[in-house]
């Protein structure tokens, strides 16, 4: 084919091979496929190292066949989707969601076509399960099958005969399971196929929802209308309609959640595959030199009142739970004010609040934009303030003060702007049909700020997250805060919903290892010294959160080319995949 020699090179082995080239030096980046348990040990090994990490990893993929489906086509697509490959498959079809009128028809005529399945040599074109892949594996799903039994599900085999000796194992279905049960939470990645009933879309989705993988998803209807109605609200990446395991390398493929993050194929899979140069070598700007460093400021004597800067929580100006508090002083010295020091149990607050706010993420792009053009006026209305606070926090002339707000009203023009305009696309797959790449929000992001232009900085990351639809619990520099919970009088006047944007002030790296900790924050955006962007990185394995950080480097915030654009709504959204084939 003419490729050049070391383009491309294939190296065999087994988990220490894999592990070598994680941790060498020389690899810049890293594309997983496999379990979600590896997928944790190559997050922390190549914590800190600044490589590119894209992970594909288990799935436990919801089928949804609701009682307007054409039960036939539905029954092959189930077993195509489960009995596939021996369900070894990380999208495998392993969770059959039934709709209660058609449930039972549904199930006579998947046992009969269990029972019509071949199982055998794979060699033999006529075989439609062959052998799993090894002993242990073996081992493994004859261990969930029986746990099934032992929990009190219905288990049904093909009667089919096997072959004598080898791998095999008969196409197992599993009736009266409920969600707790292991065999509907977890991967067993062989072919066994659990079975739940719903009664309304909304309770679908939710059992649908209610597992810690978000790989791929079928559902099948004949009502376009509420296929396109469920399908944004599956928590996955793939979503099919009226069809299971169809790729194209056009239509980008990966997960959500537990099933890792980045995509393959599509234009977003390659843009996984690049990174901009400017974030490696970025010089700081005259400006961001203006922040005194907290060595340099010397503490003196309280003046004027005492006066305790409060943090954010869920649309309301709050206490921390500790009581405590540390002082922000001037580059001469001087007493500014107290702050409060944010704690677990604000994390706690602040994530819980941000977690309720889902009204945000449901509203257009439109209506968004109008709430982000309305904080712009308001930051704008407000300017002399920020700019007194900016003189006097950083010791900067009014010039370098001033420039730092009128850029932070501009900068959130920009996202408002961006708001409704960042469209998604429709992919061109040989398919009669069409695939929609539909860009989504991630839900709860966590952003850990930079110390350079305090309020700029807070601003530029904090906005094309809330222009795509998130909700975020910010921490602002802890040397210089109080721009940053100034700026809540201006979120409050500014229609922003309560818990959209909430801000805890105190220790970067302690609030950031919480954050990173926790499992209801699904993206961590980190801009502080290396050693927390590892250890962001390091934790952020423990829910498989995507996760950005600037390696310890400093950035100019006030570079238009490295501090806003389209890669900052990219990394703000995933990329679902809805496959809509037209039919026949």
């Amino acid at each position: 084919a003419g490729l050049p020699n070391g383009v491309l090179n294939v190296v065999t082995g087994d988990g220490e091979t894999g592990a070598a080239l994680v941790a060498h030096a020389g690899v810049d980046k890293i594309a997983f496929t496999g379990s979600t348990e590896v997928g944790r040990l190559i997050r922390r090994a190549s914590a800190g190292s600044g490589k590119g990490l894209t992970l594909e990893l288990g799935g436990k993929s919801p089928m949804m066949v609701f009682d307007d489906a054409d039960l036939d086509a539905a029954v092959e697509g189930v077993v195509d989707a489960i009995y596939f490959n021996q369900g070894q498959v990380c999208c495998a079809g392993s969770r059959l969601l039934l709709h209660e009128p058609i449930a039972e028809r549904f199930l006579v005529k998947l046992r009969a076509r269990m029972q019509r399945l071949r199982v055998g040599s794979p060699l033999d074109k006529g075989v439609d399960i062959g052998a799993l892949a090894a002993p242990v594996q073996l081992e493994r799903v004859r261990s969930y099958v029986q746990s099934g039994i032992d929990e009190g599900a219905t288990c049904f085999q093909s009667e089919a005969p096997l072959p004598e000796g080898g791998l095999y194992f008969p196409p197992t279905l599993f009736t009266d399971v409920h969600p707790a049960m292991r065999i509907a939470r977890e991967e067993i990645f062989g072919p066994v196929l659990v079975s739940m009933t719903f009664r309304t879309p909304d309770e679908a989705v939710e059992i649908a929802n209610h597992t810690p993988f978000g790989l791929a998803a079928s559902l099948w209807s004949e009502n376009l209308s509420l296929a396109l109605d469920i399908a944004p609200k599956l928590r996955a990446g793939v979503v099919w309609v009226n069809a299971s395991n169809l790729f194209d390398a056009a239509a980008g493929f990966g997960g959500m959640k537990e099933s890792g993050y980045g995509r393959e194929g599509g234009r977003e899979g390659i843009f996984g595959y690049l990174r901009d140069a400017r974030e490696d070598s970025r010089p700081p700007s005259a400006a961001m030199a203006l922040l005194p460093k907290p060595g340099e400021v010397s503490p003196s004597a309280a003046a004027g009142l005492d006066r305790t800067l409060k943090l954010y929580i869920g649309g309301k100006q709050v206490r921390p739970d500790s009581g405590l508090s540390y002082a922000v002083h001037a580059p001469d010295g001087q007493h500014l004010a107290e702050v409060g020091w944010g704690s677990r149990k604000d994390v706690r607050d602040a994530v819980e609040a941000a977690r309720k706010g889902v009204a945000w993420s449901a509203m257009s792009g439109h209506a968004r934009a109008q709430v982000l053009y309305y904080l712009a006026e308001n930051l704008e209305a407000d300017a002399g303030r920020f700019v007194a606070r900016l003189q006097s926090m950083l010791g900067a002339s009014e010039a370098a003060a001033r420039l730092e707000v009128e850029t932070s009203v501009a900068r959130t023009m920009y996202y408002a702007a961006w708001a409704d305009k960042y469209d998604g696309a429709v992919k061109g797959v040989p398919l009669r049909g069409v695939v929609l790449g539909m860009n989504e929000p991630f839900g709860v992001a966590a952003l850990s700020a930079p110390d350079e232009a305090p309020l700029l900085g807070v601003l530029s990351l904090a906005l094309p997250l809330l222009a795509m639809g998130k909700r975020v619990v910010a921490t602002p520099s802890p040397v210089a805060p109080l721009a940053v919970l100034d700026l809540v009088h201006v979120l409050e006047a500014s229609d922003l919903p309560g818990g959209v944007l909430n801000v805890i002030s105190g220790d970067r790296d302690t609030l950031a290892a919480t954050l990173a900790d926790h499992d209801e924050v699904s993206l961590h955006w980190y801009f502080g010294g290396a050693e927390g962007a590892a250890d962001v990185e390091r934790r952020s394995a423990g829910n498989l959160k995507a996760t950005w950080t600037n390696g310890g480097r400093l950035w100019d915030w006030y570079d238009p080319a490295l501090a806003q654009g389209e890669r900052f709504l990219r990394r703000a959204t995933q990329v679902k995949s809805v496959w809509i084939p037209y039919g026949a």
